[in-house]
């Protein structure tokens, strides 16, 4: 998995590409904590993202707790066999997808 990350001020887009699972969960997450302090805005581009497992969807709900206290976090560009995953663990109803 590669990681693609953009940070313009407060706000952090990151755009995984490839599986997102219990090999690659801890590269995301360690990539989330070296921005989290100052960011407000957290976007995932998705587009590239062709698997998650449990380990990807906990990094994920860990990032929306986190910025839940301090800003808002997105989802964008949802294949719809990720979106799928989202719909089936109910992680439709926590996540902001657009």
């Amino acid at each position: 998995m590669t990681i693609q990350k953009t940070l313009q001020g407060s706000a952090l887009t990151v755009a995984p590409e490839g599986r997102l699972d219990t090999i690659t969960s801890p590269q995301l997450e360690s990539e989330l904590r070296a921005d989290m302090n100052s960011v407000t805005d957290l976007v995932f581009d998705l587009a590239n993202l062709t698997y998650i497992s449990s380990a990807g969807l906990r990094v994920l709900l860990s990032a929306q707790k986190a910025m839940n206290k301090k800003g808002t976090m997105v989802l964008r560009n949802v294949k719809p066999e990720i979106m799928e995953i989202f719909e089936i663990t109910g992680f439709s109803s926590i996540l902001t997808i657009e």
